[in-house]
């Protein structure tokens, strides 16, 4: 029988697929032609997956890892993780909480900022010479506005105390309030983007959130509604989105998350009140260098007690 005791499902960073492999004896599972007849010869002593939120780990390589006892994953999301198939055989699974907040928090505001302002449109109408034949077009303030948050949890806390320096006025969507949070909770989101001139996507991917953005959401945010989206391209009606933002019925959008990236809908890429950003929201070096530290943590902290140290709840 195989020796390996731990799979690595996808390519990261150059360095940290060496280490895991030099460390470790972590297997590239993305470089067998044929991963299931692998996994059938290989997999049988196999007790530590390693992911990310991109590569996740689906139901069937989880049914073909009879030893399995860990999922260790690169990043906060863990959407494309097989939950339901892990927890039902007690497998632990760990993310990267935390360390990324203040990055993902910061590109939230910035994509905010460039959306209402035109930054990024105001940078290609000077490259292409037309401020030449007349003045840019106004664009909208953001000081003093409303702006509905969508999930306020560790990182949509973080867009909210920020905001506040903008001096906005805040309120959020949960399913439930946030004990001790000093904004106001609006239990219906049809309601909370009709009142926001500014609507952030801050909430979790996956099946419960998927579509959670409706063409009624959308509608309601209205022709002069900015909508950001840091969290999941699922989480958003993108079809829907894409029309809205063309008829002129929402009136501009700051997206670093899309349905099927990298592939973004090509109609977005003529538009001017879109500024698109590619999944770059923790892309720091610093916040890099964080969440691998932390996974490597939670993976020796498993092999050393038998226990992940930020388990996906």
């Amino acid at each position: 029988m195989s020796s390996i005791e731990m799979i690595q499902i996808g390519p990261l960073a150059p360095h940290l697929n060496a280490m895991l492999q030099e460390r470790h004896g972590a297997a590239a599972l993305w470089e067998q032609e044929d991963w299931p007849g692998w996994l059938r010869e290989n997999g049988g002593n196999v007790r530590v997956v390693a992911t990310s939120a991109r590569h996740g780990c689906s139901a069937a390589v989880i049914d073909a890892l009879p030893k399995l006892e860990a999922i260790v994953s690169f990043g906060v999301g863990y959407d494309s993780i097989a939950l339901d198939a892990a927890r039902a055989r007690g497998i632990q699974i760990s993310n990267t909480p935390d360390v990324l907040n203040d990055c993902v928090a910061d590109l939230a505001l910035g994509l905010l900022i460039d959306a209402a302002r035109g930054i990024a449109h105001g940078d290609r109408f000077v490259r292409a010479g037309r401020w030449l034949q007349g003045g840019f077009p106004l664009t909208t303030r953001v000081s003093g506005k409303r702006l509905g948050i969508l999930g306020l949890g560790r990182i949509g806390e973080k867009v909210a105390r920020r905001a506040a320096g903008f001096d906005m006025e805040i309120a959020y969507h949960n399913r439930r309030p946030r004990e001790g949070a000093p904004w106001r909770h609006e239990p219906d989101l049809l309601k909370l983007a009709e009142w926001s001139d500014f609507l952030v996507v801050t909430c979790v991917g996956g099946p419960e959130t998927e579509g959670l953005v409706s063409r009624q959401v959308i509608e309601a945010l209205g022709p002069n509604g900015v909508l950001v989206n840091v969290s999941r391209g699922s989480v958003i009606d993108e079809e829907a989105m894409v029309a809205a933002l063309r008829d002129g019925r929402l009136g501009a959008a700051g997206l670093d998350v899309f349905r099927d990236e990298p592939r973004v809908p090509p109609a977005l890429l003529d538009m001017d009140n879109v500024v698109l950003a590619p999944h770059m929201a923790s892309g720091t070096v610093e916040t890099r260098g964080a969440m691998q530290a932390l996974m490597l943590e939670n993976l020796q902290a498993f092999l050393d007690t038998g226990k992940v140290l930020t388990p996906v709840v």
